[in-house]
């Protein structure tokens, strides 16, 4: 049932650089260009609408320290899936496995694609978005499928044109704003909106926003020094994520009235009209149509190296194992390509993702909680990079996402539990290989 620890390396080896790239463009979607809006209805000052965000790049960062700990004791390629194996069993592993390869990963690409071809409109009017949100993951999926060298300028390229175009967003939006209402300084108010439910439950959100922190773990047994390349990747990924999406909100509640930023989803558009006047509408749709590419990017290439390992351990998902001559996964490629294609196509990915992320917040629980029960029964195992601030930060994270979980399931009891429905069949589907594989080892042992 199960295979080797680490597949040999068959493809040219990720440099910082490229993983560092990865991370930052999994996580910069369009959660931070659209959440503020329903932030404000509860939250007023200025200083506790920033902290919301500097708060949830910490508990990001949390994660990543536990997370850079797991990878480089466990660097094999494949996430939560390697390291609930490890540490619970390949039953376990299985199940966050089956999660990542069906639709953790490609349901966010749809979502990305539908979001790239609604915000194309504002550059091509006249196209039809479903079929641009196609053309995009198809076109990503090509490059990463001529290899990984392709792969890497193109994540680079793309996430490096996507900083600049943040960068320069939020440098013209402070030199032409100002004039509202709003101070970033500390006041007697805050204490009472820093403390309350409202703050509390805006923090969920928050962090859906900073997801894809942990991006690079899910290709560490490809990275040329994971000991060096992947606690960096992640840390310099999400710190530098943390100081833009600090800066971002600042620009919106610095060039735009509250009131008109109550409720509305579109709160990157109504900034960009007040910093760059009518044509601020098409602007601000553009740089998000050109920073959603690299985001596909980021999970096209990923997703699939969480089927291959699987295809390794698995005789039943044998298929996805296999590689081109230059080391492409493309049965898993074009296995993501495909699902995330049809759930374009049938517009279910939201209600997918809403399912799905009970699950996949989950898996991260279990993974950081298996950190502290390693710490406390195999103290002496060999740790490359020791978890910083630990126990602290462990317990941070480990409270946050707790309390993400228990609000998921008052709020969405449905979604929540069509999400454990889809465990219990990654553990039904385990139960089926592993049966399928002793009958073939008994046939194999008869005479």
């Amino acid at each position: 049932m199960t295979g080797n620890s680490g597949a040999a390396r068959t493809s040219p080896a990720v440099s910082t650089l490229t993983a560092t790239a990865i991370v930052v463009a999994d996580m910069i979607g369009v959660g931070v260009f659209t959440s503020l809006g329903f932030q404000v209805k509860d939250i007023s000052t200025g200083f506790a609408l920033l902290l919301l965000w500097f708060v949830g790049g910490v508990v990001a960062l949390c994660g990543a320290f536990c997370y850079a700990e797991l990878a480089t004791m466990f660097p094999r390629s494949s996430g939560e899936y390697n390291f609930l194996t490890r540490m619970y069993g390949p039953a376990v592993g299985f199940m966050a496995g089956w999660l990542s390869a069906t639709v953790g990963f490609a349901a966010p690409v749809a979502l990305a694609a539908m979001a790239f071809g609604q915000y194309a409109k504002a550059i091509l009017p006249g196209a039809p978005p479903l079929l641009l949100g196609l053309a995009v993951i198809w076109i990503v999926s090509i490059v990463h499928l001529r290899g990984t060298r392709q792969g890497s300028t193109f994540q680079v390229g793309f996430t490096l044109l996507k900083l600049a175009l943040i960068a320069a967003f939020i440098g013209v939006g402070f030199a032409r704003g100002g004039g509202q209402p709003i101070s970033f300084t500390p006041t007697t108010f805050d204490p009472a909106q820093i403390f309350s439910a409202s703050f509390a439950l805006s923090l969920v959100f928050v962090m859906y926003a900073y997801s894809g922190w942990n991006a690079a773990t899910y290709i560490v047994g490809e990275l040329a020094d994971p000991r060096y390349s992947l606690p960096r990747a992640l840390f310099v990924g999400t710190g530098l994520v943390l100081v833009l999406y600090v800066a971002l909100n600042a620009v919106f509640l610095y060039t735009t009235p509250l009131p008109e930023l109550a409720g509305q989803v579109d709160v990157a558009l109504i900034s960009g009209q007040h910093i760059f006047g009518e044509q601020g509408g098409r602007i601000v749709g553009g740089l998000i149509c050109i920073g959603l590419i690299p985001t596909i990017s980021a999970m096209m290439w990923i997703g699939p190296r969480v089927t291959v390992t699987m295809g390794e351990d698995v005789e039943l998902l044998r298929l996805f194992a296999r590689r081109s001559h230059s080391g492409v996964p493309t049965a898993a490629i074009l296995l993501q390509c495909v699902i995330a294609s049809l759930l374009l196509l049938t517009q279910s990915f939201e209600a997918v993702l809403d399912f799905v992320q009970f699950s996949l917040t989950f898996c991260s629980f279990l993974a950081v909680l298996g950190l502290v029960k390693l710490r406390i029964t195999q103290p002496d195992l060999p740790r490359p990079c020791r978890a910083w601030g630990y126990p602290v930060t462990p317990m941070i994270f480990l409270s946050v996402t707790l309390f993400m979980m228990v609000h998921l399931v008052a709020v969405r009891p449905f979604q929540s539990l069509a999400g454990f429905v889809m465990m219990l069949a990654g553990l039904l589907l385990y139960g089926v290989a592993t049966n399928q594989a002793r009958r073939k080892a008994r046939k194999a042992r008869q005479p």
